[in-house]
């Protein structure tokens, strides 16, 4: 074991998470347990900071400090921040990358109102487009003045892809795991018996489908979690690396968003790889290297915007409780059970104690019991229902589970569930009656394209919902029928918009109620992916498609559950052929009114070229 006295004292982190005018979280993961004091740089403002810390390893330690404030903080106000830690060191000694050029230590600004955010999801290591986050980061090195800083980054999911690991990250997985020793654990049902085991097998690099246990009735497991299935619509999904393992989910987190861990690793290729598999790994291995490149300027914008977070199914595994019958086939052996709750234990930890650390108070003190009731912490991790939260902002914020809440099919368990069922949905109206106004983050769209989501249907009908991943709200009857009575509520805002993500396109559509008057104003604001793209000529196609066979005058319209919708999509500035749908990495930001309506929305890109903006007159 490598000692400590080698290791950075923090690993990753600050990462700035909810913020309150009274509150805030900040998220950090050291090599040994920290006393690390915050200090706040603002005269007459008393603060106590309780830090709760949870071992995942020898050398892993994760803080969250909930700090609260005697009086509310000033909005609008740069306010700098320091974390100084038991050797009198601050942020601006061990970890200066997270400073801007001229600046002693970090800041971040408390909005008094929502009125600009960025937003994304789908973050892929090793897709070759660059990093959406370095938008963010180029945004707050122009020196904006604190009342035009965005107030929150929202990551709306797949902010590591748990299911689709390339070759090099793998190994710095493992190189990780070692020397920070992660904590190992039994794995019962595969062909494994421990993850130290896992690491050393000879199918551990590309070949994972080979250690799920070869029984009758196992096939539509060994494909789902492990087959690289097709899907020939959209594109492939290749699980071949598919991370197993709690220490693997981990190691996955410190390297997605530190620098640091990558001091501690090397990527050198593993032995025993087929020449196909080599060459797999050495075509990999620079996109790997770029996105370590970055990482320094992303850990900077995380030190200084609040990041708030929901999962989508690649923070666990792809298809995530798409159907009644995938739940009973994945939760019904034990290893695919392990595989998705040792996920599921790593979204805990890194996102969603900083959401909502109230909310998660109690799941977290079960994580002190790791070696010895890990079953019984999976377990009580699937049954949660409490990874939904709301922000008291103005306009308020609400951010909604659509994976673990499912509505699941009674009439045939292969069907598609409604992304929240009846009691999920009932809640979400009850948070929205008699608000002005109010921001919904939804994963998925709630208003997508409709021909994607026709072909969608046609699969679903087939019997074949996992190759096209048949997952949107219109996909469920009951829960589409719901949602947009919702939205017809006479009591529901006047004004609200929707921010999604996952589809790796970006588009901005604006919807009325037909044949009323003084009906609520809807807008679903789409961007995606952070770090991944459509297929280009195949999303070229579908987009026109989708204006010839569903423009205002088609009778197509009448076959869809939004009849009573008036969905009118907005242009991109940038498009060349009338295209509605932009496609292009980065992040999109939103700026609102103070009525709560999106004044202006841009698409931020990722390859450095000027933001796409979305005509909204």
């Amino acid at each position: 074991m490598i000692p400590s006295t080698t290791l950075p004292l923090v690993l990753a982190g600050p990462v700035l998470r909810r913020l309150e005018p009274q509150r805030l979280a900040i998220w950090l993961v050291g090599s040994q347990p920290l006393q690390a004091e915050f200090v706040l740089e603002q005269a007459g403002i008393s603060a106590t900071a309780h830090c709760e810390v949870i071992a995942v390893g020898t050398h892993a330690f994760i803080h969250l400090l909930d700090i609260h404030f005697e009086q509310p903080l000033p909005s609008d106000v740069a306010l700098e921040y320091d974390l100084r830690l038991a050797n009198g060191q601050g942020i601006a000694d061990w970890a200066p990358h997270l400073l801007y050029p001229g600046a002693s230590r970090p800041s971040f600004v408390l909005r008094e109102r929502l009125d600009q955010v960025l937003h994304g999801s789908c973050r892929k290591p090793h897709h070759p487009a660059a990093d959406g986050l370095l938008c963010a980061d180029r945004l707050l090195a122009a020196g904006p003045r604190p009342e035009e800083r965005p107030a929150v980054l929202l990551m709306s999911g797949d902010q590591v892809y748990a299911d689709d690991v390339a070759g090099p990250m793998l190994r710095a997985i493992h190189g990780l795991i070692e020397r920070l020793g992660l904590f190992d654990e039994a794995l019962d049902g595969a062909l494994v018996d421990s993850g130290a085991a896992l690491y050393q097998h000879p199918a551990c690099y590309y070949h994972r489908a080979d250690l799920l246990p070869a029984q009758e009735g196992n096939e539509t497991l060994r494909e789902r979690f492990f087959g690289g299935k097709r899907k020939p619509i959209f594109s492939s999904s290749n699980a071949d690396n598919h991370l197993v393992t709690f220490a693997e989910v981990m190691a996955m987190y410190l390297l997605a968003w530190s620098p640091l861990p990558w001091s501690l690793v090397c990527m050198q290729m593993p032995s025993g790889l087929t020449d196909k598999r080599q060459a797999r790994y050495r075509q990999e291995l620079p996109l790997i290297e770029a996105f370590r490149d970055g990482l320094g300027q992303v850990a900077r914008v995380m030190a200084h915007l609040p990041c708030l977070m929901i999962f989508d199914d690649h923070d666990i595994t792809d298809d995530w409780n798409l159907s009644a019958q995938w739940e009973q086939t994945a939760y019904g052996h034990p290893f695919s059970r392990r595989i998705i709750g040792n996920a599921l234990l790593g979204y805990l930890l890194c996102q969603g104690w900083g959401n909502d650390p109230d909310g998660c108070a109690a799941l977290v003190q079960q994580c002190r019991q790791l070696h010895e009731a890990r079953d019984e912490l999976i377990g009580e991790l699937l049954r949660f229902q409490g990874w939904q939260y709301a922000l008291p902002s103005n306009p308020p914020l609400l951010v909604l589970d659509t994976r673990t809440r499912r509505w699941r099919s009674e009439s045939n368990l292969a069907k598609p569930s409604g992304l929240l069922d009846w009691e999920a949905l009932s809640e979400l109206q009850q948070a929205l009656l008699d608000h002005p106004s109010a921001i919904i983050v939804s994963p998925a769209p709630i208003f997508g394209v409709k021909l994607i989501e026709t072909v969608q249907r046609v699969f679903s009908a087939l019997g074949y919902p996992l190759l096209v991943d048949a997952e949107n709200w219109m996909a469920h009857r009951g829960a589409a029928q719901v949602v947009l009575n919702i939205f017809r509520h006479s009591r529901t805002p006047g004004h609200y918009v929707v921010l999604s993500g996952d589809v790796h396109y970006s588009f901005v559509y604006e919807v009325l109620i037909r044949h009323r008057q003084r009906s609520p104003h809807l807008w679903q604001v789409t961007s995606s992916g952070i770090k991944n793209e459509f297929p280009r000529r195949l999303l070229d196609v579908l987009d026109r498609l989708n204006r010839w066979l569903y423009s205002p005058r088609s009778p197509l319209n009448w076959f869809t559950k939004r009849r009573q919708m008036e969905v009118v999509p907005r242009t991109p500035s940038r498009s060349k052929a009338g295209e509605r749908l932009w496609n292009s990495a980065g992040l999109g930001q939103v700026f609102f009114d103070d009525q709560g309506r999106p004044a202006r929305v841009y698409q931020l890109n990722a390859d450095g070229s000027p933001a796409t903006a979305f005509i909204m007159d």
